[in-house]
């Protein structure tokens, strides 16, 4: 006898984690692009500082800005981003940007500053 099929509905974590992989994709692919972005920017500033230090220290500071704009830009828009969405409609200003298309972009540029942050400290540490 086969048992009765299961009519129960779904956890909210099971329709949840196609939009959570999607969102760590995006973060996680910026994250790694920004690691070989840390290893570019060590390597270009350590040329025009002459120091493994300094250079680490340029490349980690670039990286913290980076982090820094994209949490605040992500922040931004949530908080405003459905009020320029209504702006934009009611203006009719045909421009396609979304409140989510933006926590995207931000998304990324943080990734991104996280890679390089994360690159720089330990190639500093592992080079001085």
């Amino acid at each position: 006898m086969s048992p009765p099929p299961d009519d129960t509905p779904r956890r909210e974590l099971d329709r949840a984690s196609p939009t959570l992989s999607r969102r760590l994709t995006v973060a996680g692919g910026a994250f790694l692009v920004g690691l070989g972005g840390g290893v570019v920017a060590l390597a270009v500033a350590t040329l025009l500082l002459s120091s493994v230090a300094d250079g680490a220290d340029t490349a980690f500071l670039l990286g913290v800005l980076l982090f820094g704009f994209g949490t605040l830009g992500w922040s931004g828009s949530v908080l405003a981003g459905r009020g320029f969405e209504e702006m934009q409609r009611r203006l009719d200003t045909g421009a396609d940007w979304t409140e989510m298309d933006s926590r995207r972009a931000m998304a990324r540029i943080g990734g991104f500053g996280a890679g390089v942050m994360l690159a720089a400290a330990t190639l500093g540490t592992l080079l001085t």
